[in-house]
């Protein structure tokens, strides 16, 4: 006997802005028992997909990002990550047009209609690449496809569809934004993310030969923020098993929703804090509550980078607010690491990234594709788990009695 069971979900509006305006659907790929069958390990497929809005670049802007930061970003990432391919077509889900679903056989069902455009970010999704519309009533019966529309030929050959904009938004305006970036929706059974979009600030992009590092380094962290480095993916990770590492509500499959920040909770497992006890400021100490970052991978690599087998895993940022804190190293302790929140000059996607990818359970990393990381290599835990200032003024004690030892060793030789 097959019963069927029929959740109701609803969405409210983020604290965060991670879920405002947009709903999360699992994408159906194939059966959950076909699963084991993908081809495990095969290099990443990235379809770049234009907004009409790209076109209207000026030339040079155009021809610098269509022939060189969008291919080399995206051909990066193609050969840094391996991932369990699937042989099916990607179709993406309409959006709804209310906040409430409900899922039904780990089906997504809009309350009587989809809406009449799906967007990606700020690009509406091409009807090609849209599955049809499932709807119910409003008490979640009469669950059915919309006989209106109609599944269109999908997208074949890729892993993660990626549509970009350059629109001059009310987000371009906000400090020195450059791009930004997010996912928009998950494939069912791993909750891998499948289809995201950045939009780059026509205004920010600068064609000076000396800026085009800058620029790519900007893009390339952009398109990892979609594939999975974010705050609200991070409770989607996976074990190596195929396994969830966060507990799911046993009637959605999902995660369970933190109220406050209307993003769904990760576990201990994954970010845990972490109080430092008499950390050094100006005016004394005080005790720090800090995220570490806890998976397997990340701990090992971040411990045998600071050379300090004690470090509970690598520290998140704690400021910035929306956008910064949580989806980004910290500043303090990984200064160039191109994943930190602010660009640093000869920023660099380290091996500590790479393995926060390979955590997620989604990818796996070719981390001869890695970047060296100098900042704080083989300092050991004072300097990756105490203060600036604690640092600062220990090494400067350090030095000064260094240089007291060379000139005893002088005097001794003169006399």
């Amino acid at each position: 006997m097959i019963v069927e069971t029929i959740i109701s979900v609803t969405f409210g509006p983020s604290k965060t802005g991670i879920l405002a305006k947009t709903v999360v659907h699992g994408v159906q790929l194939e059966p959950l028992h076909v699963i084991r069958k993908r081809s495990i390990d095969q290099p990443l497929r990235i379809l770049i997909v234009y907004d009409e809005s790209v076109y209207r670049l000026d030339t040079d802007k155009f021809s610098l990002i269509n022939n060189t930061i969008l291919p080399e970003a995206v051909r990066f990432w193609e050969q840094a990550l391996m991932v369990r391919q699937t042989k099916e077509t990607i179709r993406l889900n309409r959006k709804c047009e209310s906040s409430q679903v409900f899922v039904k056989n780990s089906m997504t069902y809009c309350i009587d209609s989809c809406k009449q455009a799906t967007l990606c970010g700020e690009v509406q999704v091409p009807p090609d690449h849209l599955d049809v519309c499932r709807v119910c009533n409003s008490t979640g019966q009469d669950c059915h496809e919309d006989a209106n529309t109609t599944a269109g030929p999908g997208i074949s050959n890729a892993d993660f569809v990626f549509y970009v904009s350059a629109l001059q938004s009310e987000r371009c305006h906000k400090g020195l934004t450059v791009a930004y970036a997010a996912h928009c929706q998950q494939e069912a059974a791993l909750d891998r993310p499948i289809a995201g979009h950045a939009n780059l600030c026509p205004d920010s992009i600068s064609t000076k030969p000396q800026e085009l590092q800058t620029l790519l380094s900007t893009v390339k962290h952009e398109i990892l923020h979609a594939l999975g480095f974010s705050v609200s993916l991070y409770a989607f990770f996976r074990n190596d098993d195929g396994s969830p590492r966060t507990p799911r509500k046993p009637d959605t499959g999902k995660p369970y929703l933190n109220e406050k920040f209307q993003i769904h909770q990760w576990s201990e497992d994954t970010i845990r804090k972490v109080v430092r006890t008499d950390w050094a400021v100006r005016d004394g100490t005080i005790n720090r509550t800090i995220d570490m970052f806890v998976t397997p991978r990340v701990v090992q690599e971040v411990r045998d980078h600071f050379s300090c087998q004690k470090l509970e895993g690598a520290e998140l940022e704690d400021q910035g607010g929306e956008g910064t804190a949580l989806t980004h190293w910290e500043k303090r302790v990984l200064e160039n690491e191109a994943m930190t929140g602010t660009h640093t000059q000869s920023s660099a996607f380290s091996r500590i990234t790479l393995a926060l990818m390979e955590d997620s359970g989604w990818y796996k990393a070719n981390y001869s594709m890695a970047s060296p990381l100098t900042w704080g290599r083989g300092l050991g835990c004072n300097f990756a788990m105490r203060s600036c200032k604690d640092w600062i003024t220990s090494n400067t004690l350090r030095l000064a009695l260094w240089k007291a030892k060379q000139k005893a060793i002088t005097l001794c030789i003169v006399f």
